[in-house]
Order: structure tokens, then C-alpha cells, then sequence
């Protein structure tokens, strides 16, 4: 019986023995699942920083996205020049005649057409049969001419010429470049697409010209989606000169053009310079000597051609002190670029903008403010 009891009481003893330890292993195991629940808080805090990161590296994905949003829409501009509508003088003054039918565009990522806006400097100016130039200060545009310009009488769908050349506008939108050279025009470039007909009834032949090789050669300079597009020009013939016995005289169109595209509080979002120098010469007889069929090339297409690099204090030819200006541009109001500081010949005084820019901005300015106002 004592032996027995023995048994008993060693077993009872084990068993204890036995759940204690299975207490103390318990609580372990419960200390370590509440450690191992902690961890996640602590390890969540230390992670913290990598969702920061992880935020981070996304922006700049968003970033690069709206970098290649902006990329994508592109802006250009190009004129196309004539100056066949020139004549001598006789009874009659003689007429040196620049037309320049004038294309800016943005396109988008798919080369597709979203703004477009087109005008005509159709500058005359006189010169007599005693090879005088006829001076004048008064160039307008056709758009500018507005009713002025007077083709609603004579227009069989009784549009202005303004009204029509916006109906040209809005029928390129959605367009590549491929497209509009293969809008369907007749033998004298008028249109015969019906619906384009109910519209523009004008020789389109110069703007389509004109929109393809805007389009073409568009470049992503700043613009966004949802900027307006607006077109500045303007005119002056103070190189023009009377002949001489010996020497002939000229009437000169000094046109320059900007295209502007800008935000939603005006500031200019990007910028395109451009300028014609429309010669047509003629001797003391009134007799045009000028080659009338050569068109006129842009200073921008004239590139090193143009000649200014060696006469130029800073090294830089007209293009690329042009590509300065429309830097500068860039963020500005139109009345802040009116408020940029010229001296008494017109060159900037900014230290900045002169680092890149020596030749007379006037008339760049003039015409950028121009654009702004236009911007649509």
C-alpha cells in the first residue's frame, strides 16, 4: 500500500511538475505572440519610410507621364511667302506686293491637329515711275482688317474672309499633316469637299501649305493641353529706299511673327519667333528688277545664310539669338513682356537676356503681345 502510494504521489508530483512547465511555456509562447504582434507596429514604422519612398519613386513616374504629356503636344509655325502680285509702274504707281499666308498649329502625341490658327499679311506698298518709294505705316493683316477687307459682297455664301479662314481652323482639327495635304481641291486650290465648301469658298492652296509644314515641323517647346493659341504679326517698311541713276531702289515688307501659346492666366507657355524680309526691287524708271517667282525665305530658313554670327558681339547667329528670346518669353504676361527693359535702339538691357539676345526686340515684343491678346 506505501508503495502504491509512492506511485501515486511521484505521479502526482510529475504532473505537477509537468504543469508548471506548461505554464511557463504558455506564457513564453503568449509573450512571444504578443512581441511577434507588436513586430508588425514596429516593422510598420520602420517601413514607413519605404511607402514614403515607394511615393517617392511614383511621383517621378507621374512626372516623366506629364513630361511626356507635354512632350507630346507640339507647336508650330510657318509662312509661306509670294510676291507674284507685284507690278511696275506706269500711268499708275507700281505695287510691290508680300503676300504671307501664315500657319500656327499644335499637335498632338499622335501628330493630330488640336488648335490651329492662320492669317495673311498681304502688304502693298507704292513706289512711283521716277523709282520713289511710297512710305507708309499702316500694315494690317487680313483678320485684323476684319469686314474691312471686303469680301462678303463679292462671297458667294456671303462670308467674310475672316469668317472663312476660321471655318478652315475648325475643319483641320483632328487632322495629321497627311490629311490636310489631301484635302480635295480644284485646279485653282478651292475646295470641293461639300462640307468644306459651306464654309470656305477662298483658295486654300497657301494654307494648306502652310498647316502641313506647321505641322511637320512642330516642336515641344512647353506647350500643354488646354493652352490657347494665339498669332502676332506685325509690319514696317522703314528699309525700303528710292532708286538711283545707278543703283536701284527697293520696297521692303519687314514682317515679323510670333506664335504664342498660353495658360490659364495668360502667361505664355511657350513661344515661336520668325521674321520675312519681302524685297522687291525696282530702277529709276519704275521697272521691277527683282525675280518675282523665288518666294521669300523666313530668317529661320535662312539659318547661317542670314549672315549675322560674324557681325554679332556675342558669336550667335539670328536663329539661335531668336531661340533666346523665346526662352525669355516663357512664363511672362503680355504685360510683363511690354515691360521687358530696352535701350533707346531697342536692344534688351536684362543682363540675363542680353547674355543671349543683341539685336533690337521691339518688334518681337510688340507682336508677342500681339499673340497673347490673340490666343484663343
Amino acid at each position: 500500500m506505501r508503495k502504491q502510494a509512492g506511485i501515486i504521489a511521484a505521479s502526482l508530483m510529475a504532473a505537477a511538475l509537468a504543469a508548471g512547465c506548461g505554464q511557463k511555456a504558455a506564457e513564453t509562447s503568449t509573450t512571444a505572440a504578443v512581441q511577434t504582434t507588436a513586430a508588425p507596429t514596429t516593422a510598420q514604422e520602420t517601413k514607413a519610410p519605404e511607402t514614403t519612398a515607394a511615393e517617392t519613386t511614383a511621383a517621378p513616374e507621374t512626372t516623366d507621364a506629364a513630361a511626356e504629356t507635354a512632350e507630346g503636344y507640339r507647336t508650330g509655325l510657318a509662312i509661306v511667302s509670294s510676291m507674284t502680285g507685284s507690278k511696275e509702274a506706269g500711268e499708275k504707281d507700281g505695287t510691290a506686293q508680300v503676300d504671307s499666308v501664315v500657319a500656327a498649329v499644335v499637335v498632338d502625341e499622335d501628330g493630330k491637329i488640336v488648335s490651329c490658327y492662320l492669317d495673311t499679311a498681304q502688304n502693298k506698298m507704292g513706289f512711283t515711275a521716277e523709282g520713289k518709294a511710297v512710305m507708309t505705316e499702316d500694315f494690317q493683316t487680313k483678320k485684323e482688317l476684319g469686314d474691312k477687307y471686303g469680301m462678303k459682297a463679292a462671297s458667294g455664301i456671303g462670308k467674310e474672309w475672316f469668317e472663312q479662314v476660321v471655318a478652315l481652323e475648325e475643319y483641320v482639327i483632328g487632322k495629321t499633316a497627311d490629311e490636310v495635304a489631301g484635302i480635295a481641291v480644284d485646279e485653282s486650290t478651292k475646295p470641293t469637299d461639300v462640307d468644306l465648301l459651306a464654309g470656305v469658298t477662298i483658295k486654300i492652296g497657301s494654307y494648306k501649305d502652310a498647316i502641313v509644314e506647321a505641322a511637320e515641323n512642330a516642336q515641344a517647346v512647353g506647350t500643354q493641353p488646354g493652352d490657347k493659341l494665339g498669332l502676332g504679326i506685325i509690319t514696317d517698311m522703314h528699309k525700303s529706299k528710292d532708286a538711283e541713276a545707278d543703283k536701284d531702289g527697293q520696297c521692303q515688307a519687314y514682317s515679323t511673327y510670333v506664335a504664342v501659346t498660353t495658360d490659364s492666366d495668360g502667361k505664355i507657355t511657350a513661344a515661336l519667333i520668325d521674321a520675312t524680309q519681302g524685297t522687291v526691287k525696282f530702277d529709276a524708271t519704275g521697272k521691277i528688277t527683282s525675280d518675282l517667282t523665288g518666294g521669300v525665305k523666313t530668317k529661320r530658313q535662312l539659318g547661317d545664310d542670314y549672315g549675322m554670327r560674324p557681325a554679332s558681339g556675342i558669336g550667335k547667329e539670328w536663329f539661335e539669338q531668336a531661340a533666346a528670346m523665346e526662352e525669355y518669353l516663357i512664363g511672362k504676361t503680355a504685360d510683363e513682356v511690354l515691360g521687358i527693359a530696352v535701350d533707346e535702339s531697342e536692344k534688351p538691357t536684362d543682363a540675363d537676356l542680353a547674355a543671349g539676345v543683341t539685336i533690337s526686340i521691339g518688334g518681337y515684343q510688340t507682336a508677342a503681345v500681339k499673340a497673347v491678346e490673340n490666343a484663343k
